[in-house]
């Protein structure tokens, strides 16, 4: 049988509708995008965003039937036109060469299209570009999967790290299908298809396999490759009886040298956590050390999956020491989507044997040290939001029923809250009492405020369509974290929050 796909792209959302040959509905999909409001109210889309949800929804319409489909119709916004440039850079990363000028290495969308070099005298850029990754023969450097560079200048010599793996998490969190009776000839498959490489390609590589973590050296003019590529860190499908089980390499390569050893970082099968390895060498004898930071704190404290502390998605980040602190960067996700992410920073511990405690994900940042209570801050930085049934996405944009963070009119803030949503902010310096205000948008209820152990004050929220304050008093001491919970059968908005210190004792009134 065959079937015809109609594809309606509206200024809301993509409608996939399959047909039979009578006419039929065989199956209909659909995927909101956001409607992104700047300051002066006009409205905009990514078109990025828009690109991933035509595709999620048309695959969940011809699953099972592709080859089938003998036409698709198009139902677009009126005249309008888009112009899709998927060609990079992506998961960038910039080392200063011999000569004293700034190389950045990226990779794109497309896996055959190689790691790609750009200079500039400055690091900040403005950068040109200066070619492609190559063999000494001057063809494109194809060896494993070119994709999410790391460099480093070790004493001279420039070290070039990448990589990609499949990852059965990322695929569920994807597609939602779980995939059972793996073979070694389905994953053969898979990197034939996936990395557009041919059968002998993939056999001849280490380990029958294209996946996994790579590095190499390149010459002094920063694109050609002067040592044979050799893989550092398996991916889920080679990490079976090795240190990597249960943590192995899928994306966003990182290195560091501390000292006399090198920290590899990454990106895990996982899909929420940076973990790390180390060696006394560049290239090999790479041990899983442990992960360092999980954008929901699953693992932290023995947290698990499924009582993630936030929507997750894959992570990407490194560390580094600022004024003699050691930091890991890293990101979490807003707006429901896999493409909008917020840039975060833990400060990190390196012990003496060398190793890295896992960190949990707090709303401190670089400040030294927990935050003030006084003053507004925005809800946005929250590093908790949860209905306690987060999910995990991977490269989409769900419509799932949960709070989430979004802008609008040049305001950042917290959407979607309905009863049991729990905002978290971690960590907060509190000495006496406080009127705490926010400011509230949307149907009433209580917003009960308390510090994870005792409950410090309630709000009463009374219906406001514009940005309205309401407050309470609370009274705590020390350094502690600050949860706010809502009950109630509405859906709200949360802008910002702020703390003026008072001279009573009364704490826990409305006001």
């Amino acid at each position: 049988m065959k079937y015809v796909l109609s594809i309606d792209q509206s200024t809301q959302g993509t409608k996939a509708i399959l047909f039979d040959e009578a006419g039929g509905i065989v199956q209909k999909a659909y995927r909101a995008h956001r409607q992104i409001i700047d300051e002066r109210g006009y409205i905009s889309h990514d078109l990025n965003e828009i690109w991933e949800n035509l595709l999620s929804a048309a695959r969940e319409c011809v699953e099972g039937r592709e080859g089938e489909v003998a036409a698709i119709g198009i139902s677009n916004q009126r005249e309008t036109s888009c112009i899709w440039n998927d060609n990079g850079p992506l998961a960038p990363d910039v080392v200063r060469g011999n000569d004293g000028e700034f190389y950045l290495y990226y990779a794109t969308d497309e896996f055959d299209s190689g790691t790609h070099v750009a200079v500039c005298d400055t690091p900040a850029g403005k950068y040109k570009y200066l070619g492609f990754v190559r063999n000494s023969d001057g063809t494109k450097m194809m060896k494993f999967i070119p994709g999410d560079p790391a460099v480093i200048n070790d004493n001279g010599t420039i070290r070039l790290y990448y990589g990609w793996a499949l990852s059965m998490v990322a695929s569920l969190a994807h597609t939602g299908r779980v995939v059972k009776n793996i073979t070694k000839e389905m994953i053969l498959e898979s990197e034939i298809r996936l990395f557009k490489r041919t059968r002998e390609d993939v056999l001849a590589s280490e380990g029958g396999s294209v996946m996994g973590a790579v590095t190499c050296t390149l010459a002094d003019d920063m694109l050609t490759v002067t040592s044979e590529p050799k893989r550092i860190a398996p991916g889920q499908f080679m990490a079976a009886g090795t240190s990597f089980e249960g943590h192995a390499f899928f994306e966003a390569s990182s290195i560091r040298k501390i000292g006399d050893t090198y920290y590899f970082i990454y990106s895990s099968e996982n899909c929420h956590e940076l973990c790390y390895a180390t060696s006394k060498y560049p290239d090999r004898d790479f041990v899983y050390g442990g992960t360092i930071i999980s954008n929901c704190d699953v693992g932290y404290h023995g947290r698990k999956p499924e009582d993630r502390l936030n929507m997750t998605d894959n992570n990407h980040g490194s560390i580094e020491n600022i004024g003699g602190k050691w930091y890991i960067f890293y990101h979490r996700h807003t707006h429901r989507s896999s493409f909008s992410r917020q840039a975060c920073a833990e400060h990190i511990e390196i012990l003496p044997d060398g190793s890295i405690p896992q960190v949990e994900v707090t709303s401190m940042g670089l400040n030294d040290g927990p935050l003030e209570a006084e003053g507004e801050y925005p809800a946005a930085m929250c590093c908790n939001l949860t209905n306690g049934h987060m999910p995990q996405i991977i490269r989409r944009t769900t419509d799932e029923d949960i709070p989430y963070i979004t802008d609008g009119n040049g305001e950042r803030y917290i959407t979607n809250i309905k009863q049991g949503t729990m905002i978290g902010y971690k960590y907060f310096a509190f000495a006496g009492t406080y009127e705490f205000s926010l400011s509230w948008r949307g149907e009433g209820g209580v917003l009960t405020v308390s510090d994870g152990e005792n409950a410090l004050g309630k709000i009463a929220l009374m219906p406001a369509k514009e940005w309205t304050q309401f407050s309470c008093k609370l009274a705590a001491q020390g350094v502690k974290p600050l949860y706010l919970t809502y009950s109630g059968e509405g859906t709200g908005e949360l802008l910002n929050l702020s703390f003026l210190p008072q001279k009573d004792s009364t704490a826990g009134e409305q006001s």
